[in-house]
Formats: C-alpha cells, sequence, structure tokens
C-alpha cells in the first residue's frame, strides 16, 4: 500500500511537565501525518468534505516506546494498511533524528456521508488511487 513520512519540530507549548511530548498531542501529529500521506496521492481531505464525504476517527491506539522532547525532530511513517468496506487502516511510527523508535499507532477512519452521517463506500477517485499502490 502507500507510505510516506514527515517531519515535525516538537512546540515548547507541546511538552508535559516532565519535558515530554504530552501525548494527546500525537493525535494532531497522526492527522497531519494523514492527511499528507492522501495528499500525496492526489486526495484532499477538503476535496472530499465538498463531495460529501466525511472521514471521523473509528479507532485510535497507540503504544509509546520513548518520549519525545522540546525542539526534537520527529519523524513520522505513515502506512495505509488496507482499505476494507467503509474504513481505511492507517499504521504510524515515530523517530527521533537518532532514528530511534518512539511509538507505533493505529487509526481507523470510517468513510460517511456528510447529510446522513451513515458509512457510505470509498470514493471512486480513492480507490483507482490505491490500487496503483496495490
Amino acid at each position: 500500500m502507500v507510505q510516506t513520512e514527515i517531519e515535525i519540530r516538537v512546540r515548547y507549548g507541546e511538552t508535559d511537565r516532565m519535558g515530554y511530548v504530552y501525548y494527546g498531542n500525537y493525535a494532531q501529529y497522526f492527522e497531519v501525518a494523514r492527511v499528507e500521506c492522501l495528499r500525496s496521492m492526489g486526495v484532499s481531505y477538503r476535496e472530499m468534505e465538498e463531495e460529501g464525504i466525511l472521514l471521523p476517527v473509528y479507532t485510535y491506539s497507540v503504544k509509546f516506546l520513548k518520549p519525545a522532547f522540546y525542539d526534537d525532530l520527529l519523524f513520522i511513517k505513515t502506512l495505509i494498511r488496507k482499505v476494507s468496506g467503509a474504513r481505511i487502516y492507517f499504521e504510524f511510527e515515530t523517530f527521533n533524528d537518532k532514528a530511534e523508535k518512539l511509538n507505533t499507532a493505529e487509526v481507523v477512519l470510517v468513510f460517511c456521508d456528510a447529510k446522513t452521517r451513515a458509512p457510505c463506500a470509498v470514493p471512486e477517485k480513492l480507490m483507482v488511487l490505491l490500487n496503483k499502490y496495490s
């Protein structure tokens, strides 16, 4: 499937009293990575929303191995593992600039019709693009 990598520099306000990146901030980091992964394929979240497709989070799990700190440069690898039914499965690995793995995560999103809020089929355009990477 599709695999991409982005860089994020940790800002001071993203750390907690221990000096670690606050765990809740990883959800935002993974969102940036997801959006950029799709963008690299030619798919825009904005365009999908304008076409009536929403992508709410169905599940989110993360395993923390090591902390990240203020001013660290993080590398987030994103993999679209599969698309099944109305769901798309993303996997993430975060590394620091010493190539130490900091965490792993999985996020599953559901394609939903913006009007009915009911699950719907994966947009044809996305399936065509994903099939190119199979």
